[in-house]
């Protein structure tokens, strides 16, 4: 079956992976041809914000996926969210594509809506897909804090329950801290 999207992106912090998160990529994987999930802050692990690291978080993408996409690092550059961080998001697209995307997936997030205003990024089509779960990284990692499993399993992909314990642990270890455990 013809898709009618040659290349499709994502880009996410994925701190932890949920059920919204899940739906963006679901998505994109029914309208996309080929699928390349960025894995924004690769850089940071070890803090509150950022517990896990790129590798762990690329380990339950895979989990859920397996090679039905691409999996990268993206690191931060500290512009924040304006056109010269969607650039870059392009430039990192092209470095592993070798072209610019055809549509780019998010949830329905206000920050997002100046990433792609420069004359490159107006070629490419957007998809926001609407929030129809009520969760956010946030909470899920106050969840692990918490020892909530049962709670925690309502947001995730039965496919990454047995991680509980370890994502936990990196949670708890975490706490507190601001500065980076990654390079």
């Amino acid at each position: 079956m013809k898709k009618p999207y040659e290349l499709g992106i994502i880009v996410g912090r994925f701190q932890t992976f949920h059920l919204g998160h899940r739906s963006m990529i679901d998505r994109a994987l029914e309208l996309c041809r080929t699928v390349g999930v960025f894995i924004g802050s690769s850089q940071e692990s070890g803090t509150g914000k950022n517990p896990f690291t790129y590798e762990m978080r690329k380990r339950i993408l895979r989990r859920v996926y397996g090679n039905r996409i691409r999996i990268y690092p993206l690191p931060d550059i500290g512009v924040g969210n304006v056109a010269a961080w969607g650039d870059y998001v392009l430039d990192n697209v092209q470095a592993r594509f070798g072209r610019t995307p055809d549509l780019f997936v998010s949830g329905k997030e206000g920050r997002r809506a100046d990433w792609f205003d420069s004359d490159r990024g107006r070629a490419v089509a957007e998809l926001a897909i609407p929030k129809t779960i009520d969760i956010s990284a946030s909470t899920l990692r106050e969840l692990l804090e918490a020892g909530d499993f049962e709670t925690w399993r309502e947001y995730t992909d039965s496919r990454l329950w047995d991680l509980f314990p370890e994502l936990r642990e990196a949670v708890l270890a975490a706490r507190g801290n601001t500065g980076t455990a990654s390079i």
